[in-house]
């Protein structure tokens, strides 16, 4: 549909927003990816700083390029257009909403919306999105080249036994029973979720490696496990309790009280949460270190493309299990308790502990997740040391950023660019002088790392 309507060009680029200086192949790319997300809109006649270079427009020109915005995507996107002028040039504005049936290619190629950028799908996510699609997940296909007789009976009578324990109510009296039950097996056929959770021998597809870290560069000690995830869960749990300190707080009861590092069932939760939500298509393995000041743990897989990790910390979102089976059969076993609500409990167990809640990230195509041991200092003593050393040396926009990274060391220029309402190449601007004043260090890669506050 083609309408003239008055609209304003945003300030920058951002994860619904495009600029383009005319049509072309990166115009239609761009929608693509907006499908592929949240949707979003592409604007024809504007430069990559927001400024109106206008477009010429024929007759027909419009609907030449709708036409073939259809002939090059699968299925076909038709976006609404709107056509308008501003300050005497021309712009034209193709607008997306997220399309339902995923993912939308480009010539048989996929992309998706990150940040401000059009990003190339991989088989793996592009294999994920469309599961999500049809409301079904990897875990549920059946496993090539595998039968029954590469699972352990023993494991599946040991969480049928636990499942029980829960439910004794159950309509079922056999290991076997339990299997079909669950649709985990089809006559000999295993589906990716048992043979993940009853292997009978090592698979590299499990694979979790931990380290016990003297320093960022010095290893006392480290494990590899690769074994069935419910197993994974306690030997994870025993590698951590290892490490970590525990203290003995003498009372006047006639037992004296243990007190962990950290709060032991907010560990928990986050292993049980990294190993449902692991992307096992992924070539990735999981990793968790420990150093003597935190925890750092990794999973391959990024979050569901609607949640991001603000999102999270608002507690705003709808549970969208990567894995949909491994997440019922740990529900049914009682290591998840309900959908939706590990992280919201995980960071009220780390303040109820005393202790900073835990920095959540995006990291290249896995999550991360960093829990401290001591508390930091409150936001607003931060805000206030910045505040008096900075004072008369920074621009407004300079302030806020310092005072955003305070509360996120991890903090992406992105992230930043909306809080201050400036686009990301002026943050990265001002970023810059901030360096150059000495108020500000970058410590480590720019992928991986974090900043500093000096």
């Amino acid at each position: 549909m083609i309408e003239t309507t008055i609209y304003t060009i945003p300030h920058h680029e951002s994860e619904k927003v495009e600029f383009k200086t005319s049509f072309q192949d990166e115009v239609i790319v761009s929608l693509v990816a907006f499908a592929n997300a949240k949707g979003g809109a592409v604007y024809v006649g504007v430069d990559d700083k927001g400024v109106a270079k206008g477009v010429s427009i024929g007759k027909e020109t419009v609907q030449k390029w709708l036409n073939e915005i259809k002939v090059k995507t699968q299925p076909a996107l038709v976006p609404e257009v709107d056509i308008w002028e501003h300050q005497g040039q021309q712009v034209v504005l193709f607008s997306v909403a997220v399309y339902p049936i995923k993912p939308v290619s480009f010539k048989g190629k996929y992309y998706k919306r990150v940040s401000n950028a059009n990003h190339p799908m991989s088989v793996a996510e592009v294999a994920q999105m469309h599961l999500r699609t049809v409301n079904s997940s990897w875990d549920y296909f059946w496993r090539n080249g595998l039968t029954t007789a590469d699972i352990s009976l023993d494991k599946v009578k040991k969480v049928f036994d636990m499942v029980r324990r829960r439910n004794s109510n159950i309509p079922i009296d056999t290991s076997e029973q339990f299997l079909k039950k669950q649709e985990l097996v089809h006559g000999k056929q295993i589906s990716n979720a048992c043979y993940l959770l009853f292997c009978k021998e090592d698979t590299y597809h499990t694979t979790i490696q931990m380290g016990h870290f003297a320093s960022e560069t010095v290893i006392k000690d480290d494990v590899t496990i690769s074994t069935d995830i419910v197993t994974e869960v306690e030997e994870v749990m025993n590698f951590v309790r290892k490490h970590i300190n525990k203290e003995i707080i003498i009372t006047d009861q006639l037992e004296n009280t243990e007190r962990w590092q950290y709060p032991l069932e907010g560990i928990r939760e986050l292993v049980v949460n990294m190993i449902v939500h692991r992307d096992y298509m992924s070539g990735g393995h999981s990793t968790i270190k420990i150093f003597p000041d935190s925890i750092v743990l990794f999973n391959p897989g990024p979050l569901p493309d609607h949640i991001t990790v603000e999102n999270l910390l608002s507690d705003d979102y709808v549970s969208s299990p990567r894995n949909l089976q491994i997440a019922k059969i740990f529900k049914e076993i009682g290591l998840i308790e309900r959908y939706g609500t590990g992280i919201k409990r995980v960071r009220q167990l780390f303040l109820n502990h005393g202790l900073p809640e835990p920095l959540f990230k995006m990291v290249q195509d896995g999550f991360f997740v960093r829990v401290l041991t001591s508390p930091i200092s409150g936001s607003d003593r931060v805000t206030d040391k910045v505040t008096g050393k900075v004072t008369g040396k920074v621009t407004d926009n300079q302030q806020k950023i310092l005072t955003a990274i305070t509360k996120d060391i991890y903090i992406t220029t992105a992230i930043l660019a909306d809080m201050v309402g400036i686009s990301q190449r002026k943050i990265k601007d001002n970023i810059q002088t901030l360096k150059e004043k000495g108020l500000l260090e970058r410590i480590g890669p720019a992928k991986g790392g974090y900043w500093k506050v000096l």
